[in-house]
């Protein structure tokens, strides 16, 4: 059953509800899965099932696209609206008129302070762990790209003096959306906090072709194999490069010319529609060197 699939996470589940869900589905245990989802968001979330597993380092670096509804006049302490709220005011009307130029102006390699609520590990603990005790830690900003962002909704006012509205975005591994959303209020000089989130692509594979929870325990789905999920990689069966493989040898660079007419960073080799290794180029020792190999 080594297979990908592709979920459509519902609100209010954890990522790791969803896998031990899978376990009981699926009858194993050996399930991981690529980009954590925050109980309040939605969308899709790639799981891998057995020997699949071994590819979750190498989905986690896809771009991954969101739509997420921003509240505009309340900040919260974890940066969305589950939070306990730290500023509340009612905002000028005519600060839209700022809105889509300041979106595409945020468009670009950047560096973003991750929420103090987040998994990330600072000296050993995760951040969350020092923020449920009020400890006061330094967070280093993180190398982000935000390679997309735009409004696509109008503007809701509500009767409080708030403003809402929903944006798009296209980002890297490692952002947060919610850290967006913080950003878009500093900028505006007013507090403001994700209200709402939808993940609709990871690296290629949208919203429209996953499947809920209920889909799965019906068996009313489908997967996909560990060769269709590298699709955008080179990949050869080479018959010298499989025995390589096996035996964990290096491969030099002008044997990968011949094959690919190229220098790709990884490829991928396979046998009889089963992946069998992934290689990763090595500039220093001018070779590909194996990063896994299923044997």
């Amino acid at each position: 059953m080594n297979e990908i699939i592709i979920i459509n996470k519902e609100k209010g589940l954890t990522s790791h509800d969803v896998v031990n869900r899978l376990r009981k589905i699926l009858n194993t245990k050996r399930i991981g899965h690529t980009g954590t989802l925050d109980p309040i968001a939605s969308g899709v979330l790639i799981v891998c099932v057995d020997q699949a597993t071994k590819l979750v380092q190498f989905l986690e670096n896809q771009s991954k696209k969101y739509q997420c509804e921003i509240l505009l006049g309340t900040s919260t302490d974890t940066l969305d609206i589950t939070g306990n709220i730290l500023k509340k005011e009612v905002i000028d009307r005519s600060i839209i008129n700022k809105i889509d130029d300041l979106l595409s102006s945020m468009i670009g390699i950047v560096d973003q302070y991750p929420p103090i609520y987040s998994a990330i590990k600072v000296n050993g603990k995760k951040l969350y762990e020092y923020a449920r005790k009020n400890i006061e830690v330094d967070i280093e900003p993180r190398r982000i790209e935000i390679k997309n962002l735009k409004r696509i909704s109008d503007f809701e006012f509500l009767d409080d003096g708030q403003i809402k509205f929903w944006f798009e975005a296209e980002v890297s591994k490692g952002t947060y959306i919610r850290s967006i959303c913080r950003d878009i209020g500093e900028k505006l000089n007013i507090p403001s906090t994700m209200n709402d989130l939808i993940r609709t692509e990871v690296g290629g594979f949208t919203i429209n072709s996953s499947y809920h929870l209920e889909d799965i325990e019906r068996g009313n789905y489908q997967s996909y194999s560990m060769l269709e999920i590298l699709h955008d990689l080179h990949k050869t069966d080479n018959e010298i490069f499989i025995s390589k493989a096996f035996n964990g040898m290096k491969i030099s660079f002008s044997n990968i010319y011949e094959i690919f007419k190229d220098y790709p960073s990884r490829f991928i080799i396979y046998q009889n529609d089963n992946l069998i290794a992934i290689y990763d180029k090595d500039e220093e020792k001018h070779c590909y060197k194996a990063v896994r190999v299923w044997k």
